[in-house]
């Protein structure tokens, strides 16, 4: 069976195309499968409209979080809840077009563990473009795992990858990220991602950048060398203004006559120097920051998400889900 995991959030007036869209892509690909729609807090008609889905259609399940928890987490949350040997994310936007998926089933089946989707082309403004061209050449640079660029979480992931990503407790999750971390077989489709089919973008530039901020601290050390860095450079410029300093107060004269710096204090000089020493040792802060936010959001061990409520449709083998939400 392929379980279709969907996050949604205020997602209401795109579900009756993705409902279409999707049942219609199922019939190509010559498997039973299941759909899981994960409600993300939403403040529209999303839930009343995947009740009407699912009165409509059994194979769609749905679960209700109590709150927004975010987009990464209600991935984990429906892959949690997915029973397929092959479990594929998918937006609900339609961005990420599911006729796509006939050809990670055809990858899948070669073999691979997991497919993932390539973004040959976007339908969005040139800043956005840009930012993610730079998000995920910085990332590649920089991370310990080597992450694809230009993949997102559109992807088709085997049942062993799954099961590991369901055991790990991250709460600042970067499930691409996480994906690529597993290793085993992995292999990527380009495709034309697709303008939004409707409805208005949920994925604000701060949630992006909140994203871009969770992949760079979640699978990189690189920003904590980067203080240690900063600081030996900026040491490195005060010894040698302490060894220029010195050398001019003794040999003023010849300072002065061929090179023209007579000792004269200066005002500004202390002021910038304070300031560009200040502004580093506040960058470093702000890093090491970051680190430890992360260890206290870890340490704290709350629920990854709750849900509320649940649509489901008891599966034909093994024990009943419960409905308490959870831990990934």
């Amino acid at each position: 069976m392929i379980s279709v995991v969907i996050p949604c959030y205020n997602e209401e007036p795109v579900l009756d195309t993705l409902y279409r869209r999707l049942t219609e892509a199922a019939r190509t690909w010559g498997e039973e499968y299941e759909v899981i729609a994960v409600d993300d807090g939403s403040l529209d008609g999303t839930w009343q409209k995947l009740v009407e889905i699912h009165q409509r259609d059994g194979r769609w399940r749905a679960i209700r979080f109590s709150r927004n928890f975010g987009h990464q987490t209600a991935i984990s949350a429906g892959m949690a809840e997915a029973r397929g040997q092959a479990v594929v994310i998918l937006d609900a936007d339609l961005q990420d077009p599911p006729e796509v998926v006939n050809e990670f089933l055809a990858k899948w089946r070669e073999g691979y563990h997991v497919v993932y989707g390539i973004r040959r082309r976007r339908k969005e403004g040139l800043f956005k473009k840009a930012a993610y061209f730079l998000f995920y050449r910085i990332l590649r640079s920089i991370a310990a795992t080597p992450i694809p660029v230009d993949s997102g979480d559109f992807c088709l992931m085997d049942r062993c990858v799954v099961d590991i990503l369901n055991r790990m407790p991250e709460r600042n999750r970067f499930v691409r990220g996480l994906r690529a971390w597993t290793g085993f077989r992995q292999i990527g489709v380009e495709y034309e991602r697709q303008a939004r089919a409707a409805g208005q973008p949920q994925y604000t530039f701060k949630k992006l950048l909140q994203l871009a901020i969770d992949g760079i601290f979640s699978f990189s050390v690189w920003p904590l060398r980067l203080a240690t860095r900063l600081g030996l450079l900026v040491s490195t410029f005060a010894f040698l203004g302490v060894v220029f300093t010195f050398l001019q107060r003794i040999y003023a004269d010849w300072f002065d006559k061929y090179l023209g710096l007579r000792p004269v204090p200066g005002f500004a000089t202390t002021v910038i120097a304070i300031l560009f020493l200040g502004g580093v040792q506040l960058i470093c802060l702000g890093i090491i920051g970051e680190y430890i936010g992360r260890i206290y959001e870890e340490v704290k061990g709350r629920p990854l998400w709750i849900i509320c409520d649940r649509l489901d449709t008891p599966p034909a083998t093994g024990p009943a889900q419960t409905s308490t939400g959870g831990k990934a």
